[in-house]
């Protein structure tokens, strides 16, 4: 079974509510029709419902029996108010929540914190921090999980070939215990798309060619993991080639039971990441698929501004995946 027919096996008809905080984008009205014809999810669209409506009609798209949340026009306003103020512990006003509240991200969000929607999607006109810093302030990551992380699958040749590359979208530098959390939860999301994980730490050196304090981060990163996870396959620190072909692997990490194997590759720092994935998209002919948020209580899926329906079809469906996990 391929990949999308899997997960479409595992949300059809289950009822599975994603919220769409930019329900007047036709893209996103586009992807949200052909979900909710399959039974695949049952889209909760956010914004001014007569907008929403004249948005659709300018494609001919039928949003009938979708639920519509407005902010300006909510009979649970007060109470999400109220939640959203005693979720922040102090941090915001009640004057201050209802005025991020009038944003459709932040709105969007406290219906999957309050269980009303079971995840979200965004992105499509939002720069990413607008998606990210409303789900670590309400949803926030989960147990023993720091931060966020933005992982992308890649599949070329009808998913012959199918691997994780990870972070490639959130977080710039990060440090040994941040590069170990986002290792162990790139795995799980590996899991769910069937892939076997074997993790590979990635640098430009393979077990102690290169001397840098950034090789040293690597290494310290592996081993930390190795403890959050012992049951998990991870090795570092590995060059790509060694992770990827297994005949330099045999040269440069004969012993390693993930070198030449590797399916989960993940970069030091958001440059080397974003670079390499857009290269084995570009150069390639991958198909990159995400980024898929991880580490959240959660789902929160943020789209590339460059997107198109397909785009929000596929992210929504491993959205909904994802809710069945969290």
């Amino acid at each position: 079974m391929e990949l999308f027919d899997s997960l479409k096996f595992k949300v059809v008809r289950r009822g599975i509510k994603i919220a769409f905080p930019e329900a007047t984008d036709t893209r996103i009205l586009g992807a949200v029709a052909r979900l909710k014809g399959e039974e695949l999810i049952d889209p909760v669209l956010i914004g001014n419902r007569k907008d929403i409506e004249a948005a659709a009609a300018t494609r001919g798209i039928t949003i009938e029996g979708m639920t519509i949340y407005d902010p300006d026009d909510c009979a649970r306003w007060d109470e999400i108010v109220e939640t959203f103020v005693e979720r922040r512990k102090g941090k915001t006003t009640k004057e201050q929540a209802e005025e991020l509240l009038k944003d459709e991200n932040y709105f969007g969000t406290m219906l999957t914190y309050m269980g009303i929607t079971d995840g979200l999607v965004s992105g499509a006109i939002h720069a990413t921090s607008d998606t990210v810093r409303p789900a670590l302030q309400i949803i926030k990551t989960k147990p023993g999980v720091s931060r966020t992380s933005g992982a992308f699958l890649m599949m070329r040749g009808n998913e012959q070939e199918k691997y994780l590359f990870s972070d490639c979208a959130i977080n710039i530098d990060p440090n040994p215990q941040e590069l170990a959390e986002i290792a162990v939860e790139s795995a799980k999301t590996a899991d769910m798309f069937d892939i076997d994980p074997k993790v590979a730490m990635l640098s430009f050196s393979t077990k102690g060619s290169a001397k840098a304090p950034q090789a040293d981060a690597t290494i310290e990163a592996t081993k930390l993991a190795q403890k959050l996870d012992p049951e998990l396959l991870i090795d570092g620190e590995l060059q790509f080639d060694a992770a990827y072909i297994q005949s330099v692997a045999h040269l440069k990490a004969p012993e390693s039971e993930v070198a030449g194997k590797a399916t989960v590759f993940v970069f030091p720092d958001l440059q080397s990441g974003n670079i390499g994935y857009k290269i084995a998209q570009r150069f390639g002919n991958f198909e990159a698929i995400g980024p898929i948020l991880q580490g959240l209580n959660k789902p929160v899926s943020d789209l590339s501004r460059g997107c198109n329906e397909e785009d929000v079809y596929k992210l929504s469906i491993i959205t909904a995946a994802q809710s069945l996990m969290a």
